[in-house]
């Protein structure tokens, strides 16, 4: 299915704090010892923010899990289940490959709105996208209720040594 101007803009909405803070070159250096890290030993070692839309691997995992069960056969053609791979290394691999992806992270960003979509009933106007970035950044597998308490919090600052924090 395509993507519509209303999902286009709602996903836009959601991620633009993270594209503020990206840094490609930053974004790379940071990376290349994570990545060893969580291909090896998982994201209980290493689950940090990749790629231009800044997704963990712990959240495209969730995702990938999700998607397959709720989402039908185009989705699970997209999000490789984790048995279909020999070991967790591989496994794992194809999701930072996933994450490193402009494209595919714009498909777990489609996917999660969806999910959220099925999964709750969503508010309209801007406290969609309020409740929507919360549970992009804080974890869209929690409760409505928690995802809803969390929206208050001030945890995103825009700057490297911050003062404040929104």
């Amino acid at each position: 299915r395509r993507v519509t101007g209303n999902h286009h803009d709602l996903g836009v909405a959601v991620i633009f704090p993270e594209l503020v803070r990206y840094s490609a070159l930053r974004d790379k250096m940071e990376t290349v010892m994570l990545k060893t890290l969580y291909i090896n030993l998982g994201n209980e070692y290493a689950d940090f923010s990749i790629g231009i839309l800044q997704m963990k691997p712990s959240f495209a995992e969730k995702i990938r899990y999700r998607a397959a069960k709720e989402l039908g056969r185009r989705a699970r053609r997209l999000f490789i289940s984790r048995s279909s791979f020999k070991n967790e290394r591989e496994y794992r691999a194809s999701i930072i490959s996933d994450l490193e992806d402009p494209v595919r992270q714009i498909n777990y960003l489609i996917a999660f709105i969806r999910i959220c979509e099925s999964a709750f009933d969503l508010p309209k106007g801007t406290d969609r996208v309020k409740f929507l970035a919360t549970a992009y950044n804080y974890d869209f597998s929690k409760s409505y209720d928690d995802i809803v308490r969390m929206q208050e919090a001030k945890y995103f600052s825009t700057k490297i040594y911050t003062t404040e924090y929104y």
